[in-house]
């Protein structure tokens, strides 16, 4: 499956549980030796053997296993070490495999982790461990892997702006047509002055910036939304907008006078605003599959925020199993 798939990527390959085998010739020691072969000659120069100690006293059997024949055979592959850290705080790692199993820790037995070593080291530690060789290697991988977020920079769709059109002048076009749109129903469908102060200063402060290809990619998504009678909703500080108000993404009137735009655009933070969209969640794959067909799978991608897992959570967690557990027993 990864074959020709990976241009470019780097591969790590790690042993089961019970590298090294405690005989030659084991059958999972040779379905290793393969797996090892078929990575180096397809990902030459970018291919490792993962090392791990696990101070169960064979430690020293396995970085010498990954040192020595037949690891070594097959050109452009290296050893890396890895700690293989669940966790920062063991006891933490303990209730979540408690709570993955609906138990208590102290019947999880063999399915915690035999120590507590399974967690983040300090360099020290690390250099104690590991032979110089593996930690230099591991380097190595990691400067090949990194990057500057100073690298990246933000590509809007050009499709968005019609033939002719700048994406200035395609955005001033979508607002003055939902100001009609939002007057319609007065006699001559203008802008109150007010409204059309606030409007000019953000076009301008937009401009300024060059966030237009920003707002009209959001627009596009909520028109689409709109055109299929989904529920979508903008909100946070995309409602102190007047542009967004115009564009049909939020609805709060800046007739109110309770705006702030700075809140939300904002010269100093060098980077596009937040418009955050809420979307009707029995249709919201419907919105996916529309940006996957709109801008192609190559130029579109979901999005996950991880937290992390503390002491905070571990406590909210395992009240909960607490009392399902008695709902359980009295029921």
């Amino acid at each position: 499956m990864l074959d020709g798939a990976c241009p470019g990527c780097l591969a790590l390959l790690v042993p089961p549980p019970g590298f090294p085998p405690l005989k030659d010739g084991a059958e999972d020691h040779l379905a290793l030796e393969a797996d090892a072969a078929w990575l180096a000659q397809h990902f030459p120069g970018r291919a490792w053997i993962v090392v791990t100690t696990q101070l169960d006293g064979r430690d020293r059997a396995r970085i010498l296993a990954a040192s020595h024949r037949p690891w070594r055979r097959h050109p452009g592959r290296g050893r890396q070490r890895r700690t293989d850290a669940r966790c920062r705080a063991p006891p933490l790692a303990d209730v979540m495999t408690a709570l993955r199993l609906h138990c208590s820790v102290a019947e999880a037995g063999l399915a915690l982790a035999p120590n507590a070593e399974r967690r983040l080291h300090d360099r020290d530690t690390l250099a104690r461990r590991y032979p110089p060789a593996l930690l230099a290697e591991t380097l190595a991988v990691a400067a090949r892997c990194s990057f500057s977020l100073d690298e990246l920079r933000y590509e809007y769709p050009a499709e968005l702006v019609p033939d002719g059109a700048t994406p200035a002048s395609w955005l001033r076009r979508l607002v003055e047509d939902g100001l009609v749109w939002r007057y319609r129903d007065q006699m001559d469908a203008t802008a109150p002055p007010p409204v059309r102060t606030q409007i000019e200063h953000e076009l301008a402060l937009i401009a300024e910036l060059g966030y237009e290809p920003y707002f009209l990619t959001v627009h596009d998504i909520v028109r689409f939304a709109r055109s299929q009678g989904i529920l979508c909703q903008g909100r946070g500080s995309a409602a102190n907008s007047a542009v967004c108000w115009a564009l049909g993404i939020t609805e709060v009137d800046p007739t109110l006078g309770i705006m702030l735009v700075e809140r939300f655009i904002s010269r100093e933070r060098n980077e596009p605003p937040d418009i955050d969209v809420d979307f009707e969640h029995d249709r919201r794959e419907e919105i996916i599959q529309y940006i996957y067909r709109k801008y192609g799978r190559d130029r579109a991608a979901l999005a996950a925020t991880v937290i992390s897992y503390r002491a905070r959570s571990a406590l909210r967690d395992v009240g909960a199993r607490s009392a399902w557990a008695r709902r359980r027993s009295n029921a």
